[in-house]
This record gives structure tokens, sequence and C-alpha cells, in this order.
């Protein structure tokens, strides 16, 4: 025989098995101690011992030749298979099967009893088939009741009927335990699952609990610091006024948009509010213009509608340019490109340098993100343009200036470089 169909046939009688079983409820199991296995074995030595002394006792009876080393031979291949169930149950009713024949042509009916069958072996051949019905794949269930039918049929016809009664009952009960297992099984998957949503649900309320105690606190008091500020001088300049007006203007804005991340975190369902995009980035640089920074913008290519998630992402990640631009060089020049190609859209944020008198603060280059020391915002940009399979670089070029380039794929195909 082919190796390769040797270890194929032998995989089969292993491991032919539903993957991976359904397990057995926890009262069977105890520790490292499998009832049903230790059941099984006791079984098997009881078996044993009352087949060979029933054996034994009508060999004497009917002063027959067969010797009592193949009586024990008998009784041994009958009763074993059953300690092998648990773990490879196509193995068991295999070797069950083939001991039920074997056992047949070496003490035919009438030899020793009028017993068709040896009781111990159908015992056995019925229990190793129940276990095929729980454990085994359908096509080898029905296998297995196809031969056992027709295993009757060739050792002792007028069987046939019983044997077909007895098998539908050991394959219909172990159906039945194997579809309880089943949806047990499923239950107990869907309630892991539902316990890990709540936990998720939770540790999400935690977090919108410290923003809204921490950060929006924070926010409004500096929007009403920003109100208050002008009238507590005689005749405050209007760029003054206008200054913080426009400061309390962004803390409103941002503790606006702040409220509505704090409500999708509190909430189990999707966030129905808008997200802003590219059509919002004049906004976005009017209030650039205000914090002291010098913008323009330039387009090429058409262009057009983009998916969501690009439109969300590039918006992010020009705003957070632009942060970081006020922040380390005030006063500066910032130029916007955006390019809709075929495949991606590119994004080129160049801080030309400060104003003349104002000293420029660059960012780390470490890939910690821009701040002083401890942001996060070059990596929320990069973690953005991964998400959607793009790129983005950011650092100092060498005549000084400070540069943010990002490829953003529009579809299905492999994005362009940046440039």
């Amino acid at each position: 025989m082919d190796t390769g169909l040797r270890s194929r046939i032998t995989a089969l009688l292993a491991t032919g098995v539903t993957n991976p079983p359904a397990p057995r409820p926890a009262w069977l199991r105890r520790g490292r101690f499998d009832l049903v296995f230790i059941a099984d074995v006791v079984i098997a030595l009881i078996g044993f011992g009352a087949t060979n002394g029933m054996l034994g006792t009508e060999a004497a009876h009917h002063h027959s030749s067969i010797g009592s080393q193949q009586l024990l031979l008998v009784s041994f291949v009958l009763c074993a298979p059953l300690v092998l169930r648990t773990r490879f149950p196509l193995t068991a009713w295999t070797a069950s099967a083939i001991a039920v024949i074997w056992a047949h042509s070496v003490i035919p009916p009438g030899l020793l009893s009028s017993a068709v069958y040896i009781p111990a072996g159908v015992i056995v051949y019925v229990l190793c088939l129940y276990a095929v019905a729980v454990r085994c794949e359908p096509w080898v269930v029905v296998s297995a009741g196809a031969v056992t039918v027709a295993g009757a049929a060739y050792t002792y016809l007028p069987t046939v009927v019983t044997t077909v009664f007895v098998a539908a009952a050991a394959i219909f009960a172990g159906l039945i335990v194997r579809s309880r297992r089943g949806s047990r099984e499923q239950l107990a998957v869907a309630e892991r699952r539902h316990e890990g949503e709540r936990a998720l649900l939770e540790e999400r309320q935690r977090i919108a609990r410290e923003l809204h105690d921490v950060v929006a606190h924070h926010m409004s008091v500096i929007a009403i610091q920003a109100e208050a500020a002008p009238y507590k001088i005689a005749d405050p300049p209007e760029e003054l006024t206008e200054s913080f007006a426009e400061i309390r203007a962004s803390a409103l804005s941002g503790l606006s948009e702040l409220r509505r991340v704090l409500g999708v975190l509190r909430s189990d369902q999707p966030d129905t509010a808008p997200q802003p995009g590219l059509g919002d980035l004049d906004g976005l640089l009017e209030s650039a213009r205000s914090g002291g920074v010098t913008v323009t913008v330039a387009l090429s290519g058409t262009p057009r509608p983009l998916p969501d998630g690009v439109d969300l992402s590039a918006y992010r990640i020009v705003q957070e340019a632009l942060s970081n631009a006020m922040r380390h060089a005030p006063g500066s020049a910032v130029q916007v490109m955006l390019s809709y190609g075929e495949a991606a859209l590119h994004i080129e944020v160049r801080n030309a340098g400060s104003a003349p008198g104002v000293q420029v603060t660059e960012a780390p280059h470490n890939g910690a993100g821009p701040g002083h020391g401890g942001g996060h915002g070059i990596i929320g940009m990069r973690e953005r343009a991964a998400m959607l399979g793009g790129h983005l670089r950011a650092g100092p070029t060498g005549d000084g200036e400070f540069l943010v380039t990002a490829a953003l794929p529009l579809g299905d195909g492999a994005p362009e470089d940046a440039r």
C-alpha cells in the first residue's frame, strides 16, 4: 500500500471527528480526570471478566475444544475497544466491528450458547457507535450505520431488522447529544462575546467620564476666561478683543467636537453626526490664519467626492499639520498642496519658516510627535494613513522647513507614491 494512502487512512481513523469536538458538560470533567473515560475502563474490565467467566463456563458445560487462552483473547478483543472511544471514537468503532466479526467466526452461534452474538461485544459496539455519532463527521456516521447493517447481514441475516433498530437508536441518541452540546457551546461563545462587548462599553464609558471631567472642564474654563478677559481692562484694543473672541470660538468648537466624541464613546450605536472633511477646509484655514500663520492652498488634479474615511483622514492630517505649525512656528508661512491622483490623494503641508522676529521651535523628530516632548500628533497622522493602506512622512528638510507628505489610496488599487 502506498505510504501516503496509509498515512491518510491512519489519520482518518485517529482524527475523523468534529473539529473541535463539542466539549462534555463540566460535571463529567473533574480537573484532569474524565469521568466518561474512567467509566469506560471500569465497564471494559467488568465486561472482560464477565465474558471470560461466561465463555469458560459454557465451554466446560459443552465440553468444547476451544482453549482457555483463546477464550481469554476473545474476551479481551471484544471489550478493549471501549477504552479508546473517548479519544479515538472512529478507531474504537472500527476495532469493535472487527472484533465482533472475528469472535463470531471463532465461536459460531450455537457452539457454546444459543445467543448469536456475545453480549459484551454488542454492548461495546453500541457504545462505540454512539461515540461516532456524537463526535464524527456526518458522512462517517452514515457510513458506520451502513457498515453495521451490512455486517449483520453478512454474519447472520435474521438479525438485520434488530440491528437496524439498535443502530438507529444509538445513532439517534448520539446526534441528540451532539446537537445539545453544540448549542451549549454556541451559547457559551455568545455569552463570552457579550461579556467582552460589555467590558469594552464600560471601558469606553470610563474614558468618556475622564475626558468630560478633565478635558471638557478645562476647555470650558478657557472659553469663559477668554470671554471675560477683555472686560478686565478699560477700553481694550480691538485686536485684543478679536483675539480673545477667536480663542473663545476655538475653545467652544473643540468643546462641541469633544462632546460629540463623548457621545460616541458612551453609545454602542454608530455615530450619526456628520464628520468633517475637505469640504470644511476653508473654515480650518481661517482658524489657522487667525492663529497667526499665513496659509496658502494649491490644488492639482480634478477635485471629486472622496470615500468617507479618506475625506476625514485628509482633513485631520491637514488639521494636525497646521496645529503643529501654529504651535512650533508661530507667524510662519504654510503651504498646503492637495493633489487628486487616479489612485490616491496626495497631501503636502510645508512650513516655510517663521515670520521675522519669531523664534521657531521644531517638533521632536523621533516619532513621538510634536509638542514639548510628549505629543502624539505625528503618530496619529501616520496611523490614519496606515489604516487606509497609505503612508505618511513628516520631518525637517535641509533648508530649515518642516514638511508633511501623505498618500491616501482612493480605491482598491495600490497607492501612488507620495511626491
